[in-house]
């Protein structure tokens, strides 16, 4: 029996056929595509964690490889800084960072750089004026001095809050101490021309990107207080 192919019922059918099969393309397409999306973002994060101690990849260079031969460990720990199990790569610091921080997982990268020693690298999460902003901030062994850091944003204001991506100001943050006195003090972002009231170290926040250097100090705050017993058993 050949059916009417001018009838409600072929049209349907064809159409359902289509959709069914367009779906299962697109499907097997995305499945075939993930594990290379993967390792684009884990390589993504690598660079970004590299970026912390100063380190990119050079024409012919791969950064996986920079990564594994720098990273010499990584683990994860509570806020009082014992070591739990898991795998630090595979946090996900954008959800831990909502969560208390007695609650949280926090992830260390040891990176070694030979002459100039080991640094130890930490997450950032935080929001800015538009969306999200995250980074890494890479200690010296002291647990007190920033080496490094690096910082990135979803979608920030090209010219003003998106500079907090720019060498010029993350590299302000090189030489600062998060323990003064005896206490442990987060570096502040503040505007040009004023100081801090609490004595703490601080950069020149961005000009024009006010919420956005706010953020960056908040998350500083938040996410690096978390980290505090660690630091300061290198510290000690």
């Amino acid at each position: 029996m050949t059916m009417n192919k001018q009838s409600n019922t072929y049209t349907i059918i064809y159409i359902v056929a289509l959709v069914v099969l367009v779906g299962s393309a697109l499907a097997f397409t995305a499945m075939s595509l993930k594990p290379r999306q993967q390792a684009n973002l884990d390589a993504d994060k690598m660079r970004q964690i590299m970026a912390s101690v100063h380190l990119t990849a050079d024409k012919g260079e791969s950064i996986i490889d920079i990564y594994r031969s720098h990273i010499t460990e990584s683990f994860i720990i509570k806020e009082d800084g014992s070591r739990v199990d898991g795998d630090a790569f595979d946090v996900n610091t954008t959800l831990e960072s909502k969560k208390p921080a007695a609650d949280r997982l926090l992830p260390v990268y040891v990176c070694d750089l030979g002459d100039k020693g080991l640094k130890y690298i930490v997450p950032v999460n935080g929001a800015g004026l538009w969306g999200p902003i995250w980074g890494y901030v890479s200690f010296d062994s002291d647990g007190s001095t920033i080496y490094g850091a690096y910082f990135a944003h979803q979608g920030e204001t090209p010219g003003l809050g998106a500079e907090i991506e720019k060498p010029a100001f993350s590299n302000q943050f090189d030489g600062k101490h998060v323990f003064k006195d005896g206490q442990f003090k987060p570096v502040n972002v503040i505007k040009a021309g004023q100081k801090p009231t609490d004595g703490e170290d601080y950069v020149n926040a961005i000009s024009g990107g006010t919420i956005t250097s706010k953020g960056v100090a908040a998350m500083l705050d938040d996410c690096l207080t978390p980290y505090k017993n660690f630091l300061s058993t290198l510290n000690k």
